[in-house]
């Protein structure tokens, strides 16, 4: 999934657990659920926010991305 996927699924599992009824189990489910999309996203920024880290200035004013291993 894309981040906007991930985050776009997290708001629907927020909308139902709020507006609709459950049963705990099916309520359960949808919070680990949740969860998973969660860390993955949180994963994703801080991939993201390591690379935008990782941005050098050179020596004639322009930027670098210097990749990330791994």
């Amino acid at each position: 999934m894309t981040l906007d996927e991930t985050l776009a699924r997290l708001e629907e599992i927020v909308a139902r657990l709020e507006e609709e009824p459950m049963e705990l189990g099916a309520a359960l489910e949808l919070f680990e659920e949740g969860v998973g999309h969660l860390r993955e996203a949180a994963g994703t920024l801080a991939e993201a926010e390591a690379r935008v880290k990782r941005l050098t200035e050179l020596a004639d004013g322009s930027f670098e991305l210097e990749e990330l291993d791994g």
